[in-house]
């Protein structure tokens, strides 16, 4: 007893901050623990049911810790019980309370930790349903006056090819003006098409069965659809806060399912089903974004095709340029950054700043492929997906150590994030009464 005393001691001095992981239901809470972290203990607090996905969620630490190339050291303690969140605020072991998986409710318990005192660090969606949104901005604004960080795991502002698009956006000799364009020709496209079949960290990804259950997971737009508006608002209007109602207003929305057979379904679930599925999980929303046209279009398909995976398109039309991250067959199924220029003042100006991006990107260049240009990027930039966890926590933890460094605009561009998505799944719902 002595000996675990001292150790804990020694434990505490060494780490400033020390991970509780809340009911994760999701591979993205494991993928937070892909990677060690400075100052963080590696004993971590796990509070779920004892289920299918805390077991799903054990399995994966466990290979991160036996794997050959830098394994990770994470010494789990688990609490199993049905009440693991009471249990969790009244232990209060860690400060940094990490959520992932069921998304009806997650506010909730988000609002419990931040109560509690923890900093939190949430996989999106935080809300899928627009009633939830009092919710959200009370967590936000307890997190504020306790000096707590309360953080969406954004990872797509990590991917360098909507990193570089941003940069070229928001150089005007290159891409002009943002054009508003309309609801037929909106000024900005995003698609995002991802697999309800795919593997992650090497794993088959099962998934539970409520991930089909669309009042427990969310539709396409409140959770695949965060991210797509997320980037929007911090490509275009970067480091300004944007209002929910003031800036932001829906015009049209559209669902429909894909279908999901018993075979399919006992495939990714290990479940017994006698009939197929309507699975609700593809959205197209229309909408301004002060004043300019945003057309988002999110799907889920069953299976990828060879070789490919889940996809991101982006677009955005300015006055001398268009922009475009493509990621077909072309592209071998990667993301890769287009210039479509207006005329042929534009290229050398592309060069130009393209040399200038070099200073932070060692390596990229322009490549001309017959009237648009191609932006090389280096194979070491190109990280994955996976890898963006690790990425954003490190960002989180600089937050948690300097509380003052948060941006101002995250808060209100949150807000109007969820506004955006909430908004337009309740307009598809009553678009498709309508008809």
């Amino acid at each position: 007893m002595r000996r675990e005393a001292c150790r804990r001691v020694t434990l505490k001095r060494m780490s400033a901050y020390q991970f509780a992981i809340i009911d994760p239901g999701h591979f993205h809470a494991a993928l937070v623990q892909k990677e060690m972290y400075p100052d963080v203990s590696p004993r971590v607090h796990v509070y779920a049911p004892l289920g299918p996905d805390l077991l799903d969620y054990l399995t994966r630490i466990s290979r991160f810790n036996r794997r050959a190339a830098n394994p990770t050291r994470w010494e789990l303690e688990v609490h199993t019980s049905a009440d693991f969140l009471t249990r969790m605020t009244a232990d209060r072991a860690g400060n940094i309370a990490v959520f992932s998986g069921r998304n009806r409710g997650k506010i909730d318990k988000i609002l419990a930790a931040v109560e509690a005192g923890f900093h939190v660090l949430a996989d999106k969606p935080w809300i899928i349903r627009s009633e939830d949104l009092p919710v959200l901005e009370k967590t936000l604004a307890l997190a504020a006056r306790k000096g707590l960080i309360a953080y969406d795991i954004m990872t797509e502002r990590y991917e360098i090819t909507s990193i570089l698009q941003r940069e070229l956006v928001n150089t005007p000799s290159v891409f002009g003006r943002q054009e508003p364009g309309s609801a037929d020709e909106p000024g900005v496209v995003m698609e995002s098409v991802h697999h309800i079949l795919k593997t992650v960290a090497g794993l088959p990804n099962p998934r539970p069965a409520w991930f089909f259950d669309v009042l427990e997971q969310g539709e396409a737009l409140v959770d695949v659809g965060t991210h797509l508006v997320d980037l929007v608002q911090w490509t275009l209007f970067p480091g300004q806060a944007v209002e929910a109602r003031a800036d932001v207003r829906l015009h049209t929305a559209s669902r429909w399912p894909t279908v999901v057979s018993p075979e399919q379904f006992r495939a990714v679930t290990g479940e017994a089903r006698g009939s197929s599925l309507d699975c609700y999980c593809n959205t197209r929303a229309t909408y301004q974004a002060r004043g300019v046209f945003v057309r988002l279009d999110v799907l889920w398909n069953w299976e990828a095709a060879a070789g490919a995976g889940d996809t991101h398109l982006a677009l955005y039309r300015g006055t001398r340029s268009r922009l475009e991250i493509r990621q077909g067959e072309a592209e071998r199924y990667r993301p890769e950054l287009y210039v479509v220029p207006a005329s042929s003042e534009v290229r050398a100006a592309l060069d130009r700043r393209v040399r200038e991006l070099q200073a932070g990107y060692p390596g990229i260049g322009v490549e001309d492929q017959g009237g648009e240009c191609l932006v090389t990027i280096p194979d070491h930039y190109r990280v994955g997906h996976e890898a963006h966890f690790a990425q954003v926590t490190n960002q989180f933890l600089e937050y948690v150590k300097r509380p003052d460094q948060m941006p101002a605009w995250e808060t209100p561009c949150m807000l109007a994030k969820y506004y955006t998505t909430t908004a337009g799944v309740d307009l598809s719902h009553a678009l498709k009464q309508a008809k």
